[in-house]
């Protein structure tokens, strides 16, 4: 063995001596730099280099950094449950967004005394700097060290790819076990079969908190066990955490579910069952609202308003290809007369039929066809939440149908399209997800079609200017896709409109239409789903304003607030003419004192009050007062309804 190698580090060639360390190379002190990428692998800081290595620091204040670290938090806190709590069984532990988790088989459901005893523990291991150490073990020998780990057992019996990408278990090659040892003594303290890496020691985390515990199925079946999941989050910083609760505080404040409840925009009866809401006459308002204004845009824009039922036969599916590939998400089939049908998950089947339903020149494309369609999805119950993970939906569906020519203008024009009407909700950061096709086996067609529609898309979306992110094997089984993928007010991202390019369903309908030279021709077929679905947009809108929606959306828009009785027919008045204005005005008549009606008024988030007394009427006036508290006096009735009839026709946020 040469007593030295040639390693590239910070893009410059050095000589190092043989068994130098990533670490040692880096001059790593485990705080900043926690890992090393080595010939594009994460590997410890411990891992020894080999003659040509390529040696990169991973920083503890990257994704990859953080991801680290709180995957090395998962492993502390197991760790401590099975010191307070020996019998638990041990799940999977992985890092996740702003966070990690580890799932545990307990008799008994951790509660929140249990969850300060973890914390408490976790903060004694990680004072104690323990070592990460990573050791490979063969098949047989792991099964050994961990027979009274069922779950690891089953992992270690999927090691190859065929595990759960989620599970930071087992890789593709050998299995590692990763010791935790005493800094002092190197007396093992426990041990989790991982494939890493790990920050070195426990002191290499910097802050972290439990957060909460739930029930979770064994990799994430219902067939399974249930299990107790406890998350956590972990960060680079005390600063930095601290920034990421005062976060998680303003959207729990945003939570649409608690908004909807308070301001009676919608519920969620259990009669009804998981996932299936129900609008209530404010939340109804703003539904019409977005769904009126969607309209007439699209009516602008030259769509065509079509109709489809909710219930079809099964076989339509499988001339889509949905069925193969969607099953699992599909509600199940129900026999009528000896055919089996469903409930519809998308409506672009059925639009392909009405397209087919005769005969088409290519002087008739583009053809948009647009419908607000009912559609029905078998979210599992561990994922339907509020609004935003629903079962059934109403989407703002869009099929258009061009030449190859007419193909990149078309997602050039939508895309231009799409922004506008999002910028019209009140949403300006944007930037876009290319979803492309893998080599996996889940997508259909001629991947050199495939790669025609990709580069369209692509070429679309660099000249929008807006920062595009790859996004490989998230397409959909027919096409590639852009999504637009907005931040709300406290700057969480949300993935809103997409756009994809389908060049197989239209084959596989038998989709044609006469070319310019007679010949028959297959159309491109192009979905464009603007909210997503109502549903979602109405519970992303409602975090975004924190439930203050601007006066065009408001449910109500004014509340006329009397100082006493004798006001209440002067207010009714000028409520008739902002009526005729097309406002939406309550005049608050109820016995309660002036500032109890402010206060219910502030509360239900009205944009504007109108305030009268003697003087106000006296001068043809109301005070006017504002969502945020500010007032201004003895403004003449006329002058109100025109800044409040401005406000609502420009759709602007007061």
């Amino acid at each position: 063995m040469s007593a030295e190698l040639r390693i590239t580090l910070a893009g410059a060639e050095r000589v190092v001596a043989a068994g130098t360390t990533a670490g040692e190379a880096l001059e790593a002190d485990g705080r900043t730099v926690v890992a090393a990428r080595v010939g594009g692998q994460a590997r410890d800081l411990a891992h020894v280099l080999a003659d040509g290595d390529v040696v990169e620091p991973i920083e503890v204040s990257s994704e990859e950094g953080r991801a680290i670290v709180r995957h090395s938090a998962a492993h502390v806190m197991a760790q401590a449950v099975q010191e307070l709590f020996p019998e638990a069984k041990l799940g999977i532990g992985p890092p996740v967004d702003n966070g990690f988790y580890y799932d545990f088989d307990v008799e008994q459901a951790f509660n929140p005394d249990d969850l300060k005893r973890i914390e408490k523990r976790m903060r004694e291991i990680v004072k104690q700097g323990q070592l990460f150490s990573r050791r490979p073990v063969g098949d047989d020998e792991a099964r050994a060290e961990l027979a009274a780990e069922p779950y690891k057992l089953e992992l270690i019996g999927l090691k190859g790819g065929a595990a759960d990408e989620e599970s930071v278990e087992v890789g593709a090659g050998e299995l590692t076990i990763y010791d935790n040892l005493d800094p002092k003594s190197g007396e093992l303290r426990w041990k989790d079969l991982c494939r890493g890496p790990h920050v070195p020691s426990t002191r290499s985390i910097p802050a972290f908190k439990i957060m909460r515990s739930g029930g979770a199925y064994w990799r994430g079946s219902e067939k399974n066990p249930q299990l107790q999941r406890i998350y956590g989050t972990a960060w680079e910083s005390r600063d930095k955490q601290d920034e990421y609760l005062k976060l998680l505080e303003e959207a729990e404040k945003r939570d649409h579910r608690k908004l909807g409840a308070e301001l009676d925009l919608f519920s969620f009866p259990p009669e009804l069952g998981s996932g299936l809401p129900i609008f209530h006459p404010k939340g109804g308002i703003i539904r019409k609202e977005m769904e009126d204004y969607m309209r007439r845009r699209q009516a602008e824009a030259g769509y065509e308003f079509v109709n489809t039922p909710h219930i079809t036969k099964s076989s339509l599916f499988e001339t889509s290809g949905h069925l193969p590939w969607y099953a699992d998400d599909m509600f199940p089939a129900f026999e009528l007369e000896g055919i089996d049908y469903r409930v519809k998950p998308m409506n672009c089947p059925m639009h392909n039929l009405i397209y087919r339903a005769r005969g088409r020149s290519y002087r008739e494309l583009p053809l948009r066809l647009c419908e607000f369609g009912s559609v029905y999805r078998y979210e599992k119950s561990g994922v339907v939440h509020g609004l935003t993970r629903v079962r059934g939906m109403t989407q703002d569906d869009a099929h258009i149908y061009t030449t190859r020519e007419q193909m990149a203008d078309e997602i050039k024009s939508l895309l231009r399209f799409v922004l506008s009407v999002l910028r019209d909700f009140g949403l300006e950061d944007f930037y876009l997800e290319l979803s492309t096709r893998d080599d996996s086996e889940k997508f259909i067609g001629d991947p050199a079609e495939w790669e025609e529609a990709t580069e369209a898309l692509r070429q679309v979306a660099t000249e929008s200017g807006l920062q595009l992110v790859d996004d490989p094997g998230g397409a959909a089984f027919y096409g590639p896709k852009i999504s637009v993928q907005a931040k709300d007010a406290i700057g969480r991202t949300w993935q809103l409109s997409t756009i994809q390019l389908d060049l197989n369903q239209p084959r596989r309908f038998g989709l044609e239409y006469q070319a310019a030279d007679g010949s028959r021709q297959t159309p491109v077929m192009i979905h464009r789903a603007l909210f997503g679905s109502v549903e979602r947009f109405l519970g992303v809108l409602t975090e975004h304003y924190a439930g203050a929606f601007p006066p065009w959306l408001s449910p109500v828009q004014v509340v006329g607030i009397p100082i006493a009785e004798a006001h209440v027919p002067y207010l009714q008045d000028v409520a008739k003419k902002l009526r005729a204005s097309g406002v939406r005005i309550e005049v608050d008549a109820a016995d309660d004192r002036m500032q109890k009606k402010i206060r219910n008024a502030q509360k239900a988030k009205v944009p504007f009050m109108l305030l009268a007394g003697d003087d106000d009427i006296a001068n043809g006036a109301v005070s006017f007062r504002y969502r945020n508290g500010e007032q201004k006096n003895g403004v003449p009735v006329e002058e109100a309804i025109a800044e409040i009839v401005n406000a609502v026709e420009r759709r602007i946020q007061v």
